[in-house]
């Protein structure tokens, strides 16, 4: 539903994008995830045909973003960063004026206002002005004008921006409901935002892609090594040196101790299976453990070794 290829962008004499190519499935959700000033605003206004870019081209729902940019509007919702509010406008107001600038009219126009507004939970606050809602209202509102025509394809810059964590997660809630035979791209600097909506991550970093796929698959291509972590009771020295001796172990981190239970970190090569030895070693010694368990990479860290490494070659690159 959407293929980016060799996107570049200049503002002037700064490149925000850099040979960007990535592709979004029908009905997947599909998170764009980078720090501030990566490219992903610039990359999501090529999508829906507000910026040209310098180089490279970009299709949507089968349609060239530059030779038809107008069947592009039709079949895209676009949540900008910045609301797209008429503040002194009803709600009703808004909808209706949305829904006619998208081509509907009378029974088509009320049936889809009605959905919008149940969907979105704003049904209690159809005659409310917009500039009286509170943040988390507006974003709804924001959010049901990307949906009054019904589109294929559903594009969210920044969805949670400015919301406090209740309202976060009613609107995450709100886009995994709404995506149900849609097609959803949606950029973040929040980790957690990717973590719990979307099904496939692209990770961009200095106007490049570091990262392309679900969050075990861009795990796996971070991960220099396996960790596992086990709590025992016993004497943390004892302890500390056979664990050292454990086949695989490169290191041991001490964490801490609490009621006589010794926890530790062990790291080793990938596929060395850490747990396992740990685990042969607590049986034989007859250990009391309260924890062992294999601990993979966060996408926290998984995104920092990515933009890290992108980083470096960049740096590389340059000198």
């Amino acid at each position: 539903m959407i293929r980016a290829e060799s996107l570049s962008m200049h503002y002037g004499p700064v490149q925000a994008l850099r040979n960007v190519s990535f592709e979004v499935k029908k009905g997947e959700i599909v998170g764009l995830l980078g720090p501030n000033g990566a490219g992903k605003s610039t990359t999501m206004k090529i999508l829906t045909t507000y910026l040209h870019p310098s180089k490279g081209t970009a299709k949507v729902g089968g349609m060239d973003v530059l030779e038809n940019p107008l069947g592009v509007r039709k079949i895209i919702g676009y949540l900008p960063e910045i609301l797209p509010l008429y503040m002194d406008m009803e709600v009703k107001g808004y909808l209706n004026f949305v829904g006619k600038a998208r081509g509907l009219s009378g029974a088509r126009l009320r049936e889809r206002t009605d959905v919008v507004l149940d969907a979105c939970g704003l049904r209690h606050m159809y005659r409310k002005v917009v500039r009286e809602l509170s943040k988390g209202y507006k974003q709804r509102t924001a959010l049901a004008q990307a949906l009054i025509h019904d589109p294929e394809i559903i594009i969210l810059d920044e969805p949670t921006s400015g919301l406090d964590p209740h309202q976060i997660v009613e609107i995450r809630q709100l886009i995994k409901n709404l995506a149900h035979g849609k097609t959803v791209i949606l950029s973040t600097h929040i980790l957690q935002e990717v973590e719990a909506t979307a099904d496939r991550i692209v990770i961009i970093s200095q106007g490049r892609i570091v990262g392309d796929g679900t969050l075990e698959e861009l795990r796996d291509r971070a991960t220099s090594e396996e960790r596992t972590r086990v709590s025992v009771l016993g004497k943390r020295e004892d302890t500390e040196r056979l664990l050292s001796g454990i086949e695989g172990s490169r290191k041991v981190d001490y964490i801490g101790d609490e009621d006589g239970f010794s926890t530790f970190v062990l790291h080793g090569k990938p596929g060395s299976q850490l747990w396992r030895e740990v685990g042969k070693l607590a049986r034989m010694k007859n250990w009391e453990l309260r924890e062992l368990t294999d601990r993979p990479l966060t996408l926290e860290e998984t995104f920092l070794k990515l933009t890290e490494k992108a980083q470096g070659a960049g740096t590389g690159a340059q000198s």
